[in-house]
This record gives C-alpha cells, sequence and structure tokens, in this order.
C-alpha cells in the first residue's frame, strides 16, 4: 500500500485542505471515527503553523506498511527561519503565538511517533505516524 498525497500550505484555506486530505486517508486506511479526528488534528496544528511561522511548506499524508501494520504517516516540510529551542517548543503551555502551547506537544501526543528535525534560517521537518489499531 503505498498512496501519497502533498497540499501546499500557502494560505490560511489550505489549512482545511490538508484536514480533509487526511480526513479522507485515514477513512480509506479504515481508522475509526476517534483516530481520524486525532489525526486531523494533528494535521491542522502542523498545517497552522506552517502557516503562521514559516509561510509556506507542505502537508504530505502517506498511507503506509510495516510488518503487517497500516498507518499514516504525516510530513510537514517548511524552509521557515526553523525552531530556535526545540526543547522549549516541545513544553506543554509554550506559545510564541498568544494560542494554547499545545500545538507540537499536543500533535506529539495524538500520534504513535513524532519526530522533528529543524535548522535556523533552513528549515523545519516533523514526522509523525499513527498506527492502525
Amino acid at each position: 500500500m503505498s498512496l501519497q498525497s502533498c497540499i501546499n500550505i500557502m494560505k490560511e484555506l489550505d489549512i482545511v485542505g490538508a484536514r480533509q486530505l487526511g480526513r479522507d486517508m485515514t477513512k480509506e486506511i479504515g481508522f475509526g471515527i476517534v483516530d481520524q479526528a486525532r489525526v486531523t488534528t494533528a494535521i491542522s496544528e502542523l498545517a497552522r503553523n506552517i502557516y503562521l511561522y514559516a509561510d509556506q511548506g507542505r502537508i504530505c499524508c502517506e498511507a503506509i506498511e510495516n510488518m503487517g501494520k497500516c498507518g499514516i504517516k504525516l510530513t510537514a516540510v517548511d524552509q521557515g527561519p526553523g525552531i530556535e529551542d526545540i526543547g522549549k517548543v516541545m513544553q506543554d503551555g509554550y506559545s510564541t503565538s498568544g494560542g494554547l502551547g499545545a500545538g507540537l506537544p499536543g500533535v506529539k501526543r495524538l500520534m504513535d511517533e513524532f519526530d522533528l528535525v529543524s535548522e535556523r534560517g533552513k528549515g523545519t521537518s516533523i514526522t509523525a505516524i499513527k498506527w492502525l489499531r
């Protein structure tokens, strides 16, 4: 199973498109409604971060399989300013935009696997996976 779709995030409306893409793909893979909502929320947070902090980037959703397990892999990539202090942004309650600060720590909790790589001046890449139970 190798199904992948990407959406460019350049305007606020693209966040809605990314959410829909994730919802459609989780349904197709066979996720229940609760996990569909978890993945969709994670996509929303990742896409909003791209929109707010990097101006533009892309979100990719990919159906994956590993040792008989199926899942969805989200990849959020941008060429924005990068994250100055990853430790700080991964703390609950930390926000630079005046939001709730649930963003990236929330995404990490919603998904089963989470990986963040960021380089100042070059951008950020986040990969998150949710496995079908």
